[in-house]
C-alpha cells in the first residue's frame, strides 16, 4: 500500500455504514465519505489535474476538507493545504512555488485565493462546506491513482526566521507511517471512538492525528470550523466525544469556559496536547477539572508531525514531551552534529521514517537542514536519566502564537515595505493564554512620521490576522551585533508592553 487514500478505502470496507465524519448535523458514514472523495477525485481528473500534480486547498475545517483531501490523493496528485486566513498575497507565494494546478477553496472565504490564483494564472474552484463531491464531481475515473511511498503525498509551507517560507515535502509512506503510529500505540482507537476535530486540518497536527489516524482507527471525526471553547464542550457532551486532540490554548479556553462544569464530559477518555509546550498548570488544571488525563506530545511538519510523546502506558512525566515513538530516533546534538554530554542542552535532531523528503525545489535549504540523515529542529532541550526529554528553548527564533507559527523575518518584511521604516525587529512576549504574542520595535526613517498604530494596521492588511504584531513600539535604534545584523535577543521590551 503507497497511497495513503488506500486507508479510506479500507475502512470503508470494514466499516462502511459507520460514521466517519460530522459536522453538527451534517454527517457522513464511511461509504458516504469513500463515494465523495471518489467524485472529487474524478472531478479533478475532467479538469487536468494528473499523478504528481499539485492541488492546493484553503479550507477550514469543514466536511469538504477531508472529502477534498482524499479526493486529490485519490487522484494521484500531491495536496497544498493553506491557512484559510492567508491574504493574497501569501496564497500567491504558495500557488507560485509549488506549481499548483488549482485551487480549492470555501465559496464564503474564497476572495483572497480566488485573487492569488487569477494572479498566478490558475483556477480557483469554490465549494460549500459539506458538498466538496457534488460540486467538484466529474466524468473522469474515481478509482485510486498507485503511488509510490516516496511521492509527495503533501506539502506543508513552513518558515525560518530567514528567507521565504519552504514547503515540506511528506511523502505516502511519511503520513501512513506517522498515521499508523499515532493510531496504534499513542490513541489506541476504535470504530467506537468520536475524535474531536477542532485542531486545524491544514496543519500537520491535526491532519496526521485526527483525520488520518481517525481513519485508520475507523472512528468519527467531530468537527468544529472555528473553536471556542463553550462551544467544544457542547460538542464533546452532544457527541460523546471519547479522544480531544488540540493546542494547550484550547485546553486553556475549555478550563476557562464560565459554564465548563454544566457540560457533561464524562466520554472523554484521552486528551493530546501538542503544538506547543503546554504550561503545567494549565495541565493540572484541566485534568482536576475534567477528569481526563492529558498526553503530551512533540513534533513539526518536517517529522509528518509526531516525533516524541508521554505514550500511554508509560510514566507520564508534566512538562516533558515524553520518549521517541515507534520508528523515530531523537538525539541531542552540538553545533558540530556531535552528542552532548549526558544533562547538557543540545539540539534535537531527529532520524526515521516520519522526517521529510526535503524541501520541495530548495535542495540546499534541505541539505543544511538534513546534513547527515538527521533532521535539525532547531529547538533546544536536555534529557533526563529515563530517556525523556523536556524543551528549554528554541534555537530558531520563531514565535508560537496560540499553537500557530509566526516567523519574525515575514512580519519584518511586512514592516520594511511601509515608507517611514528603517528598522524593524519582531519578537515574541509571554503572555497567560496565547504562550506568546507577537510583537515589534521599529526605528523610523530620519525626517519621517508614523506611529504605532498606524504601522500596526499596516502589517494587518499584509498577513493573516493571527501574525500582525499586537505591541508596536518607536526606539531610536536597534540592537545589532558586530556584523551590523540586528539582534532580536538583544530587544529591549517596555515594561508597559512586557507587564
Amino acid at each position: 500500500m503507497a497511497n495513503l487514500a488506500q486507508h479510506l478505502l479500507d475502512t470503508a470496507a470494514q466499516h462502511g455504514d459507520r460514521p466517519a465524519l460530522r459536522m453538527d448535523d451534517a454527517v457522513l458514514t464511511y461509504d458516504g465519505f469513500r463515494d465523495a472523495a471518489a467524485a472529487v477525485a474524478a472531478g479533478l481528473r475532467a479538469r487536468g489535474v494528473q499523478p504528481g500534480d499539485r492541488v492546493a486547498m484553503v479550507l477550514p475545517n469543514v466536511l469538504s476538507f477531508p472529502v477534498v483531501f482524499c479526493g486529490a490523493l485519490t487522484a494521484g496528485a500531491a495536496v497544498v493545504p493553506m491557512n484559510p486566513l492567508l491574504k493574497a498575497r501569501e496564497v500567491e507565494y504558495y500557488l507560485r512555488d509549488s506549481g499548483a494546478r488549482l485551487v480549492i477553496v470555501l465559496d464564503s472565504i474564497a476572495d483572497a485565493a480566488t485573487e492569488a490564483a487569477a494572479a498566478v494564472g490558475v483556477d480557483a474552484v469554490t465549494v460549500g462546506p459539506v458538498d466538496a463531491g457534488a460540486t467538484l464531481g466529474g466524468t473522469g475515473s474515481g478509482e485510486l491513482e498507485p503511488r509510490e511511498d516516496e511521492d509527495a503525498a503533501v506539502i506543508l509551507y513552513t518558515s525560518g526566521t530567514t528567507g521565504p517560507p519552504k514547503g515540506a515535502e511528506l511523502t505516502h509512506a511519511n503520513l501512513s507511517g506517522n498515521a499508523r503510529t499515532t493510531q496504534e500505540t499513542l490513541l489506541e482507537g476504535t470504530p467506537d471512538d468520536v475524535i474531536m476535530g477542532c485542531l486545524p486540518l491544514f496543519h500537520v497536527f491535526g491532519l496526521t492525528c485526527a483525520l488520518n489516524a481517525g481513519v485508520l482507527a475507523g472512528a468519527c471525526l467531530t468537527l468544529l470550523p472555528r473553536f471556542d471553547g463553550a462551544k467544544a464542550l457542547s460538542i464533546i457532551e452532544r457527541d460523546r466525544v471519547t479522544v480531544f486532540e488540540g493546542v494547550p490554548t484550547m485546553f486553556s479556553a475549555m478550563l476557562h469556559s464560565p459554564d465548563r462544569d454544566r457540560y457533561d464530559v464524562s466520554s472523554l477518555r484521552l486528551c493530546v496536547s501538542g503544538g506547543s509546550a503546554m504550561p503545567v498548570e494549565v495541565m493540572r488544571g484541566f485534568e482536576e477539572a475534567f477528569g481526563c488525563i492529558v498526553l503530551e506530545g512533540y513534533g513539526l511538519s518536517e517529522t509528518s508531525p509526531v516525533a516524541s510523546f508521554n505514550h500511554p502506558h508509560a510514566e507520564r512525566k508534566p512538562g516533558t514531551i515524553g520518549t521517541p515513538i515507534r520508528g523515530v530516533e531523537m538525539r541531542l546534538v552540538d553545533d558540530e552534529g556531535r552528542d552532548v554530554r549526558p544533562g547538557d542542552v543540545g539540539e534535537i535532531a531527529i532520524r526515521g521514517e516520519n522526517v521529510m523528503k526535503g524541501y520541495w525545489g530548495k535542495p540546499e535549504e534541505t541539505a543544511k537542514a538534513i546534513p547527515d540523515g538527521w533532521f535539525r529542529t532547531g529547538d533546544l532541550a536536555r534529557q533526563d536519566e529515563d530517556g525523556y526529554f523536556a524543551i528549554v528553548d528554541r534555537k530558531k527564533e520563531m514565535i508560537i502564537r496560540g499553537g500557530y507559527n509566526v516567523y519574525p523575518r515575514e512580519i519584518e518584511e511586512a514592516l520594511y515595505e511601509h515608507p517611514a521604516v528603517a528598522e524593524a525587529a519582531c519578537v515574541g512576549i509571554p503572555h497567560p493564554d496565547l504562550g506568546e504574542e507577537v510583537a515589534a520595535a521599529v526605528a523610523l526613517k530620519p525626517g519621517t512620521q508614523a506611529d504605532a498604530g498606524e504601522l500596526q494596521a499596516w502589517v494587518k492588511e499584509r498577513v493573516a490576522a493571527y501574525k500582525y504584531p499586537r505591541h508596536v513600539w518607536l526606539v531610536e535604534s536597534l540592537p545589532k551585533g558586530p556584523t551590523g545584523k540586528i539582534l532580536r535577543r538583544a530587544v529591549e521590551v517596555p515594561a508597559e508592553v512586557s507587564g
